[in-house]
């Protein structure tokens, strides 16, 4: 069928309210219960909006979608490659790339899906030779437990380079991601996206030193406590919160509580989860821990800011008994929580 003219010129707020009109209320209803409550109020805005539709729109909205839940099927069963023959072989090769390019965009599909099926030891071959900013580009699209494999197999100098740059990279254009797919010579086509693709960041590389032994992790936090100290500073405030004392056995809960002030616990505690006050309680005397929970409730509401300071003092504490090695935290490379 030939497409109207009108459907290149709408938005696809308006094609979304098209199509949900066009299938009825009863359907339109079911859609709506997997919606944000942003999304169901444009869309409602947008059908009272709605004057009319000709046939040939209602049509035009409803190819459209029918073509991009084919395609969507057909990448769920066997990826972008996939879909694409199929798609050229059901609809041609230029509508089929409209289409692919389209749903890519929409559900924004992330590159190098290949990479995040291949075995980390794999790919370690095909990327330690690479430059670094090709590697952090590449580890931001993995999991944070394949990335800790790689980051941890390289040597010691490129270590912190690559963390570095992770957490410092903000935004990269899509011919850059496709030039880099091509060296690595995907089997899958590049993913068709338009727009720029935010990666990495300080979250990114907190995941990664997470995962990582404690030897490389402290190798590249030293490293750039040297050369982006205000770098490391956001990194190691994110790196270990409050909440993680529930990932100590009783026996490290307890040397840390021996250094903690106990109006600093008490602070600490006015905004913590029942489970961390329960990890917390039960790791302190019967009278201390009757002593804490009085001092709670007489001191009354407590500015957050002076909760998260009081918490900060505590997670210090943790990172300062780590470091002498009085507790271990359990972390990858097949550490164990000792004492």
């Amino acid at each position: 069928m030939a497409r109207n003219n009108t459907d290149e010129k709408i938005s696809g707020l308006q094609k979304a309210a098209i199509l949900l009109i066009t299938l009825g209320p009863e359907r339109s209803a079911a859609i709506f219960k997997h919606l944000k409550e942003e999304e169901i109020e444009e869309l409602t805005l947008e059908i009272a909006n709605t004057r009319s539709i000709t046939p040939q729109l209602k049509e035009s909205v409803l190819d459209e979608f029918y073509e991009i839940c084919l395609a969507q099927q057909y990448i769920s069963e066997g990826g972008i490659g996939y879909a694409r023959e199929l798609l050229e072989k059901a609809l041609g090769s230029d509508k089929a790339l409209d289409v692919i390019g389209k749903l890519t965009a929409s559900l924004q599909v992330k590159p190098f899906e290949f990479v995040r099926k291949t075995d980390a030891t794999q790919l370690l071959n095909f990327i330690q030779d690479e430059h670094p900013q090709t590697i952090a580009l590449i580890l931001s699209y993995l999991s944070s437990s394949q990335a800790a494999l790689i980051i941890s197999a390289l040597p010691p100098d490129r270590q912190s380079d690559v963390a570095k740059r992770i957490a410092v990279m903000d935004r990269t254009s899509p011919d850059v991601i496709k030039e880099v797919e091509k060296v690595l010579e995907s089997k899958l086509a590049s993913l068709i996206n338009q727009d720029y693709t935010i990666i990495g960041g300080v979250d990114a590389v907190v995941d990664i030193l997470n995962t990582v032994d404690r030897g490389t992790e402290k190798h590249i936090m030293e490293t750039l406590e040297i050369e982006e100290p205000e770098l490391a500073d956001e990194i190691r405030k994110k790196m270990f919160v409050f909440e993680d004392i529930l990932l100590l056995e009783d026996r490290a809960i307890q040397r840390v509580l021996r250094e903690v002030d106990n109006n600093d616990l008490a602070v600490a505690l006015k905004n913590a989860n029942e489970q961390v006050q329960t990890a917390i309680f039960n790791n302190l005397s019967k009278r201390l821990a009757v002593m804490i929970k009085e001092d709670m409730d007489f001191m009354g509401p407590v500015r957050m800011k002076d909760v998260e300071e009081a918490q900060q003092k505590i997670v210090n504490i943790i990172r300062k008994l780590e470091d002498s090695a009085e507790i271990v935290i359990s972390r990858g490379g097949g550490d164990e929580i000792v004492v």
